[in-house]
């Protein structure tokens, strides 16, 4: 079940809010939150339902374990990480090593097909944050089980993040009361949200299948032949038309996410902060993917020593946390180049050219858009003689032209609607949002137009969505498959 499936949005979410608000106290709405959020995550999964349940006491455990027994912390944590990472390392790249293994010596003959656990890079994160925070003293041990594993399945980020810490949600999970300002924040950051997704996000989907090649050949060598046949004009949209999508679409999953969370008294942190906006690399990920970069940050880089060991031992521990940030995205040799590629840029700046791009704004934001644009390729395609097809094919070197008409009235058709989403992707629409909010919430300048539009736009942007949901077969959320 997704956010935006007819599922989600007319049967689950209204009848899961309706419960919840009729439960009496604390204890029966989590109750009710834990019930719902089980059930969510088991209508995709109803096997490894079983899967989270297991991690979650086993994490509970042995964070309580960890409070009683600080002589033996060290090893219970080491304990701990074994565990997750070895239950992550056996789903998510059991069958990476394998393959990779049989094509080096020929064995094993037979690999199994291992499913991946939906959510299961998301929620392993979370539980780990817990324990290790627990270690470290900055919270203590939760005694009641079923917190832990509210904190965990919460399906409002369960499946695809944002990567919420315990700490930050702690008294919240045990005392709430949304008040009505945050309720409406939250309805209309989901409304806002979804419209993103179903509309925008999804027409980019759209567009890069018809520029490039259509996510059902992304992976496979029959994409090659197609890509071969298109222009390099058509090929540079395309990834444009990625580029916009993927931030678009996982950043509408946060909204939707953060909106929930509002509307139940629950604040999750941002995890985007319109990163295209950025002017070196190392900015652009400090505002994209916000939970994943800080966990990596606080848990693995800093650990590591961060940059106060000198510069060959900070390379080094820059070179391990996008080494392991490419493979969280995914158990492909392209994530693995893509997470090494944003190291190399990571490191220039740090050690070479970071203090020279501050003093040129325009440039420096040329250069991170260049940058990052190349890196959605690596991203993109799991195939690599694909992907070399595509970076071939945007400088003609395919024997491909460099433009066609075909692509040109697609282009020329959609131009609007390609404005709408590179706006979409800046801070113009919530800064006239504010503005509205700003006016209503003034009494000497309250503004009747606010007071219309805040009750017109939520469920007109809702409608709009459903009409786009319906019947159309595009509607996944990318990130699900991290």
């Amino acid at each position: 079940m997704v956010f935006t499936s007819l599922n989600f949005l007319l049967v689950f979410f209204p009848l899961c809010m309706a419960a919840y608000f009729f439960a009496n106290d604390i204890k029966h709405k989590n109750i009710c939150l834990l019930v719902f959020s089980l059930f969510f995550y088991a209508w995709g999964e109803p096997v490894y339902v079983l899967l989270l349940l297991i991690m979650s006491f086993c994490d509970w455990a042995l964070a309580l374990l960890i409070e009683k027994n600080r002589s033996k912390k060290k090893l219970l944590l080491v304990i701990t990480c074994i565990i997750n990472l070895g239950i992550i390392g056996v789903f998510k790249y059991g069958k990476f090593t394998l393959l990779n293994i049989q094509n080096l010596f020929g064995v094993p003959e037979n690999i199994p097909n291992i499913i991946l656990p939906i959510g299961i890079s998301f929620y392993t994160f979370q539980l780990l944050s817990y324990v290790i925070d627990v270690y470290r003293g900055d919270v203590r041990a939760q005694k009641n089980y079923s917190v832990v594993l509210l904190y965990a399945s919460l399906f409002h980020q369960c499946i695809a993040g944002p990567i919420v810490r315990y700490r930050d949600v702690e008294r919240q999970l045990l005392s709430r009361r949304p008040n009505p300002d945050s309720i409406h924040m939250g309805i209309n950051r989901f409304c806002a949200g979804l419209a993103k997704k179903a509309v925008i996000a999804n027409m980019c989907g759209k567009l890069f299948e018809s520029f490039v090649v259509t996510d059902s050949l992304v992976g496979s060598n029959d994409a090659i032949s197609s890509i071969a046949n298109k222009s390099a004009f058509s090929l540079w949209l395309g990834i444009l038309m990625f580029s916009l999508q993927i931030y678009l679409d996982f950043s509408a999953y946060s909204d939707m996410a953060i909106g929930m969370g509002k509307m139940i008294g629950i604040e999750y942190k941002e995890n985007f902060d319109y990163p295209y906006l950025s002017r070196s690399v190392s900015e652009f990920w400090r505002r994209w993917h916000i939970s994943l970069g800080s966990f990596f940050r606080d848990y693995v880089y800093f650990p590591l020593g961060g940059s106060r060991k000198g510069n060959k031992r900070t390379v080094f521990n820059l070179f391990v946390v996008w080494a392991l940030t490419g493979l969280w995205h995914g158990a492909s040799w392209n994530y693995v180049l893509w997470g090494l590629y944003f190291f190399v840029f990571i490191a220039l700046e740090k050690l070479v050219f970071g203090n020279a791009l501050k003093k040129l704004p325009i440039i420096s934001n040329v250069y991170l858009l260049i940058v990052v644009y190349f890196g959605w390729v690596l991203f993109k395609f799991e195939n690599m003689s694909v992907m070399n097809a595509v970076l071939k094919g945007m400088f003609c070197l395919n024997g491909n032209a460099v433009s066609d008409l075909e692509t040109v009235t697609l282009l020329k058709n959609n131009l609007i609607f390609i404005a709408v989403a590179i706006i979409a992707c800046t801070p113009i629409a919530s800064a006239f949002s504010k503005i509205l909010r700003n006016m209503g919430t003034n009494k000497r300048n309250y503004s009747l137009v606010y007071s219309v539009l805040s009750v017109i736009i939520p469920p007109l942007l809702v409608l709009i969505s459903l009409i786009n949901i319906v019947g159309n077969s595009y509607n996944p959320f990318l990130y699900f498959q991290f």
